[in-house]
């Protein structure tokens, strides 16, 4: 049995996994999914001094607070960014890093350093919510970043989306022990759509991890294809633990 912590990405909360986190216990494993500050279930909590490190030491102090060992710490899109740097700050307790069609930052790198075309288009629609500068994505662009073209599927996730602090997005990580936390291993599931767009320098990136796979869906591969994903994770399970 593994145990499995499920990072959201940005507008997102721990409801996204909701699916995923039911095939995966099914097959016996522990699985946390946790929500950053001000989003989901927590949106209400909203305020101005949320940015990456708030959700880094979310899932930091989750994990000391749970006190959870040998993880697989799993990141969708943002939660890439978290994740890595959950994994410097929590060293003895990160077993497994596991980027789901995310972000892979390196030290002094942002978000819109990774993944500047995305944040470009995200930066045209910010706003202001109780003094926070937040981006909220309209349904027919959020239908396509998120790729959720099931009316279902996005019906269901419409009203759980929530508006993202901007600064997650540009606060640069800090890593204190980068070449430590590099020799985590780490799994890299890709999406097909989201490699095409990938910036060409950063692309290599997707692939250098102990297992890499890919899967033709849109980028909320957690919510269009649950059953897959979890059949790659307990696959890594199966391959990386000691029999």
């Amino acid at each position: 049995m593994a145990t499995f912590v499920l990072v959201h990405g940005g507008m997102h909360g721990g409801w996204c996994y909701t699916r995923l986190a039911a095939v995966l216990r099914k097959a016996g494993h522990e699985v946390h999914c946790p929500t950053l500050s001000g989003l989901g279930e927590r949106r209400h909590l909203l305020h101005e001094g949320i940015d990456l490190d708030t959700h880094i030491e979310d899932i930091a102090s989750y994990l000391f607070h749970e006190d959870l060992h040998d993880v697989y710490l799993a990141g969708h899109s943002y939660g890439g960014m978290v994740i890595t740097g959950v994994a410097d700050k929590a060293l003895d307790r990160v077993g497994h890093l596991v980027f789901l069609d995310a972000s892979h930052p390196k030290d002094g790198e942002s978000l819109v350093d990774v993944a500047p075309g995305m944040m470009e288009m995200a930066a045209g629609f910010m706003r202001t919510e109780n003094g926070v500068e937040v981006v909220e994505l309209p349904d027919p662009v959020a239908i396509e970043a998120f790729g959720l073209p099931d009316p279902a599927d996005y019906a269901w996730a419409k009203p759980r989306l929530a508006p993202q602090p901007w600064k997650c997005f540009t606060q640069k990580l800090r890593l204190e022990r980068e070449a430590e936390m590099r020799r985590i291993p780490r799994t890299s599931i890709n999406c097909t759509p989201t490699l095409s767009v990938r910036p060409d320098g950063l692309q290599h990136r997707c692939f250098e991890a102990d297992f890499v796979f890919e899967v033709d869906t849109g980028h909320d591969l957690m919510l269009t294809e649950p059953q897959r994903v979890a059949e790659m994770l307990i696959d890594v399970v199966g391959r990386s633990q000691p029999n």
